[in-house]
């Protein structure tokens, strides 16, 4: 596991957004897995100045998102494809057509496993982006977890819901429920960037990148997988120093 420690949030968005450029760049056709929250915001940003400088084409790239709340369709503003869209999608020239984002408004597990058989069929994920929720969650993928999940609906716990609570008028406007990329589904891509920023992560980074391996924390999956870089602010990586 490749551990880089930056100053501050700009700086986590530019060494993690340069990590994603330089697939692009030496792959056109690349698939990127994608997150959502607030920790991508500054890689995202540094992604669209980047591109528009130096006119990166996107044109043949395939993204897949981690995750949606279900329930809520696309239109929404606090859906995951909205967010996508207003950050990063509707500022470069990718197809939308190649943007997947899992449906908010599927009812069963069969028709959320779908998800998985539709990134193998164009090949798996490259790069996979991950955020880390303050309770090790990866994607929605919370405490308890099997190992060997696979993209389905998922119920959220209290601690999740108010922490996505800012984002809504009210704590009883989060969805309970997402559909979410299973762990054993991220652990397909071939190469994984995980990125926190502040303090409440550093637990969830300690037990990442030192702690022992248990499904009471998701990320520690991660400490199998071959190709793990960390990309942490000075708070988050706080307790590994």
């Amino acid at each position: 596991m490749n551990i880089i420690i930056v100053d501050n949030n700009q700086e986590v968005g530019s060494t993690t957004g340069e990590m994603i450029l330089e697939k692009v760049r030496q792959n056109p056709n690349t698939i990127l897995g994608l997150a959502t929250g607030s920790s991508p915001i500054s890689t995202y940003e540094y992604v669209v100045n980047k591109t528009e400088q130096e006119n990166i084409d996107w044109s043949n790239v395939i993204t897949f998102n981690l995750d949606e709340y279900k329930g809520l369709a696309p239109e929404h503003d606090q859906s995951y494809r909205y967010f996508m869209n207003e950050k990063l999608f509707d500022k470069i020239n990718i197809k939308k057509e190649n943007t997947f984002v899992p449906s908010g408004l599927i009812d069963t597990d069969e028709e959320a496993n779908k998800y998985d058989d539709l990134i193998a069929s164009k090949g798996g994920i490259d790069l996979q982006l991950l955020g880390i929720g303050t309770n090790g969650h990866i994607g929605f993928n919370e405490p308890g977890t099997s190992f060997d999940s696979i993209t389905s609906i998922v119920d959220l716990t209290k601690s999740t819901i108010e922490a996505n609570a800012r984002f809504f008028a009210s704590e009883a406007d989060v969805p309970t429920q997402a559909i979410s990329m299973g762990l054993n589904s991220i652990m397909q891509a071939k190469e994984i960037v995980l990125i926190a920023i502040g303090a409440n992560k550093a637990e969830a980074i300690y037990e990442l990148a030192r702690g022992k391996f248990s499904p009471e924390w998701p990320c520690t999956i991660l400490q199998n997988h071959p190709n793990v870089t960390l990309v942490l602010d000075q708070e988050a990586a706080s307790k590994l120093q």
